[in-house]
């Protein structure tokens, strides 16, 4: 189909900015699935430690605590792409560094942390960032149609690199594909650096040819980072389908990070294959994730929040299927159906936050989002290994399971999870006119 055909059938595919979002959302995570085989591989070649794993995936989440909130504050005082650029620099100087002591054969368990916790820093930031801005950049009616495509381009990638990763990593060593992700990180600056984007607050102010206007007043001073970040935890609490969701995703990704992230590629080590089997499973979760997309281009669940709530249990399918340590096919055809459903979840997660979150305040509930949603991982991560040197790995992956399911239906209690619809969802006034938006497509 010609680009004028895909303009037509997906309008918001005219939009300019758009278009060089859609560049960063491939290019960027197709190098963090070089970073997820490569870092895992990394570290067990070098210590054969499932514990020395953990400390390294913990130390990758931990930034969040911190920087998640600093960057929910930078990306709705500053433009979203110029704080994304920052993010993908930092992980691209953790990730290549990392790299590049590998292929020199010194990468002692330190260095590893403190490059990881860089590489996580620039995550951190990126989440509220990526959050706020692609509503900056399409109009409100196309945001489920923009989401979907943004998701399958950034799902498309990964599994691309995921999958190459683990041929690489088995051919070449777990170094390349570190030095490759920096590469890629770097390469995604000029394009996030041409989007022009717009400012929430800027609007067109009619005014009459002839009339005077009102003397232009001293602009008022800027809020302290503490009183921004009050007010957008006092709009955080204010949605019970919000903070019920995300206190149930840190327990499902605290639970998730452990059995999976950590324990998963000591079952791929051990049982089905190497880096290789690790590649496919990835790959296979992320080629769910595409599959989900395009689902997610035309279903609205009547029941957004339920059916977050229930993809949320699901979650426990992934550590389940490594504890039974199923045949590598069946492992991956439950990665791919997990992926599935995770997207479509994550589409209307992306959508309903757009709708329901004053625009201005986005970036900062967004950072209370990841916040609360990574909270716990750094304590999944450090509990994994040293769980399953003590109980087995198979039992410590069932307990993660029964963990993720009992949360989840914890999660079904409060009325608004059941009873919010999708025609519900009140929309805020418009960032930018349509008609303006399209406008950028020739430029």
């Amino acid at each position: 189909m010609s680009r004028g055909g895909l303009s037509r059938r997906f309008p918001v595919l005219a939009i300019r900015d758009f278009r060089l979002l859609l560049g960063d959302r491939l290019i960027a995570p197709a190098s963090v699935g070089f970073s997820m085989v490569g870092v895992s591989f990394a570290v067990l070649r070098a210590t054969n430690s499932p514990a020395d794993l953990s400390y390294v995936l913990a130390a990758q989440i931990a930034p969040a605590l911190v920087f998640a909130l600093i960057g929910g504050v930078a990306a709705d005082r500053f433009r979203p792409q110029r704080v994304i650029v920052t993010a993908n620099l930092l992980m691209a100087l953790g990730e290549g560094t990392f790299g590049v002591l590998v292929l020199s054969g010194h990468s002692p368990l330190w260095a590893m942390i403190g490059l990881e916790a860089i590489t996580g820093t620039g995550a951190a930031i990126f989440y509220p960032a990526s959050q706020a801005l692609l509503p900056r950049l399409v109009p409100r009616s196309m945001l489920q149609e923009a989401s979907a495509i943004s998701r399958l381009a950034m799902n498309t990638g990964q599994m691309s690199g995921a999958a190459v990763a683990g041929l690489l990593v088995a051919a070449a060593g777990a170094g390349w594909a570190l030095v490759l992700c920096g590469v890629g990180m770097v390469s995604t600056v000029p394009l996030l650096l041409s989007i022009a984007g717009s400012r929430p607050d800027t609007r067109a102010e009619p005014h009459s040819g002839g009339a005077a206007r009102e003397p232009a007043q001293a602009p008022a001073p800027a809020p302290s980072m503490l009183a921004e970040l009050r007010e957008g935890w006092s709009e955080f609490r204010s949605h019970t389908w919000l903070w019920v969701i995300v206190a149930q995703f840190g327990v499902v990704m605290m639970a998730w990070y452990g059995a999976f992230s950590v324990l998963g590629p000591v079952v791929a080590e051990r049982h089905l294959g190497g880096p290789a089997a690790w590649g496919a499973i990835t790959a296979a979760d992320a080629f769910g994730l595409i599959a989900g997309g395009i689902v997610s281009l035309r279903l609205t669940p009547r029941r957004p929040m339920l059916f977050v709530v229930l993809t949320g249990g699901a979650v426990a399918i992934s550590p389940l299927s490594l504890a039974m340590v199923l045949p590598l096919v069946a492992v991956c055809v439950a990665s791919f159906g997990l992926g599935v459903l995770v997207e479509i979840m994550m589409v209307q997660w992306t959508v309903t936050m757009a709708r329901n979150i004053p625009s201005d305040k986005l970036a900062r509930v967004s950072s209370y989002d990841i916040l609360g949603t990574v909270i716990a991982m750094p304590a999944g991560a450090l509990i994994a290994g040293p769980l399953g040197a003590a109980i087995g790995v198979s039992r410590a992956q069932y307990a993660a399971a029964a963990a993720i399911i009992v949360a989840s239906a914890l999660a079904l209690i409060p009325r608004d999870i059941r009873a919010i619809r999708s025609s519900d969802a009140p929309l805020p006034p418009p960032l930018e006119d349509p008609a303006a938006a399209l406008e950028t497509a020739s430029g």
